[in-house]
């Protein structure tokens, strides 16, 4: 028993060391697993309206938590400060990270700026 106690360690030494003093004479060759990604195209953000008077905003709760509640402060604001201006609330279909294909349409059709809340 006691000899095993003093040869195991000295055993798994030789082996460690055999391994190293092998693994150094190896090459190995391996792929980058980022692999070559496309470019990523850049979009511009829209430009700015010159003025909000008579613009349709419309602002978007993607239904994540305390979103709502921001949007109605901002809407809040509008409606004191920028009372020229056309206030529409929509809640997007679906959770947040699903496509409203319906409601992306309208925005694009009768929107001149439009507001989207993530929340929190």
């Amino acid at each position: 028993m006691n000899l095993k106690r003093k040869f195991l360690p000295t055993l798994m030494v030789v082996m460690i060391c055999t391994a190293l003093s092998f693994a150094q004479d190896v090459k190995i060759t391996v792929l980058n697993p980022r692999g070559n990604p496309p470019p990523i195209p850049l979009i511009p953000m829209a430009p700015r309206p010159d003025s909000l008077d008579a613009k349709t905003i419309y602002f978007v709760d993607i239904k994540y938590e305390g979103g709502a509640s921001l949007l109605r402060a901002i809407m809040e604001w509008f409606t004191q400060n920028k009372p020229a201006a056309k206030l529409v609330m929509r809640e997007k279909a679906g959770s947040f990270d699903q496509e409203d294909a319906k409601l992306w349409s309208e925005i694009k059709e009768k929107a001149d700026a439009v507001v989207v809340a993530v929340g929190h």
